[in-house]
């Protein structure tokens, strides 16, 4: 694919103002193709309320959490938590974004309706595992309370295009997250609510992604930059939260994220999608950011091929001793 623009210019021409004004049609263009597609849902109705019931505290017959009361496999509560002290920080995100995209004209209105739509994840998801007791509710709140009282500073808040290329990745990442955790729950109803918010986070990486497309045509060079640097340093959103890499161990041994889903579904799709190692007529930053990244790539599918290895054999033992 080749790349011409012919307003470019100097790369060093390319500030984060001048970037934001260049693109704002395509945020308006994208905008109003999300919310025709885009559903409006109630989180209520995901929720099995006729499951609930009092918890000790004010009512004298509330009944204590004991982990037996729920259906949800444990490295289903293990990743149910992940994911929703993720969604918690939805405040730390609004001001991150807020502040970099601003909150006028298609940039703004896209800010509030994106805040709006991760605001039901968080609702749906804390309503579904106290309805059904999948976690203890006290150490639930007591996580909630540490992992925001830390706050969230994103790693590409320095860069308007950085912040771009994150999103479009780890929108497709938290999808993943989620309609993996939902597989591997052991709850049909689990599993639907996590796929209704998995359909939100795809529509979410659409649309960042259609903008780092058009990055991609006005400031090719630097968008490369970006991309390469965003994929090699690549966090989950939630890496700050308290046992996180713990919980990540045991969601990549549980296949719910790991090394092998993160090349494969995540970084791959974006990629290939927008044809980025593929791009040419770069100048020399640009085409140094784009072999680095495909360099980048390869060591981790090799690593990801490692991790396959050592997950089949982890398998293969397990299963030897339950034969036995």
């Amino acid at each position: 694919m080749s790349i011409t623009s012919p307003h470019l210019g100097s790369s060093d021409a390319w500030t984060d103002a001048r970037l934001l004004y260049a693109l704002e049609e395509v945020v308006e263009k994208e905008l109003n193709r999300h919310l025709k597609v885009a559903k409006d849902w109630m989180p209520h109705e995901y929720v099995p309320w006729a499951d609930g019931r009092n918890f000790p505290g004010i009512f004298e017959n509330g009944e204590a959490w004991d982990p037996e009361q729920s259906k949800v496999t444990d490295i289903g509560k293990i990743a149910l938590v992940v994911n929703l002290l993720t969604e918690d920080n939805l405040p730390s995100y609004h001001h991150e974004i807020a502040s970099l995209f601003g909150r006028d004209g298609a940039w703004g209105t896209w800010v509030h309706r994106w805040t709006a739509e991760e605001g039901r994840h968080g609702i749906v998801m804390r309503d579904y595992l106290l309805t059904s007791r999948a976690v203890d509710p006290d150490k639930l709140e007591q996580f909630r309370m540490a992992h925001m009282s830390e706050g969230f500073e994103s790693d590409n808040r320095h860069s308007m295009l950085h912040s771009v290329a994150y999103v479009a990745f780890q929108e497709l990442a938290t999808r993943v997250s989620h309609r993996n955790t939902g597989h591997q729950s052991g709850d049909p109803v689990c599993d639907r609510m996590l796929a209704r918010i998995a359909t939100d986070e795809n529509l979410h990486m659409v649309f960042y992604r259609n903008l780092l497309g058009a990055a991609f045509e006005i400031a090719p060079d630097l968008t490369m930059q970006s991309v390469r640097d965003v994929v090699v340093n690549f966090r989950m959103p939630g890496h700050g939260m308290p046992g996180f890499e713990r919980a990540a161990a045991q969601m990549a041994i549980g296949e719910i994220y790991n090394m092998r889903i993160h090349h494969d579904d995540v970084l791959q799709p974006v990629l290939r999608y927008l044809k980025v190692l593929d791009i040419d007529g770069l100048g020399p930053e640009g085409l140094k950011a784009q072999e680095e990244l495909g360099m980048y790539m390869g060591g981790l599918d090799s690593e990801a091929s490692k991790f396959d290895e050592k997950l089949a054999a982890r398998k293969a033992r397990m299963a030897a001793r339950a034969a036995g």
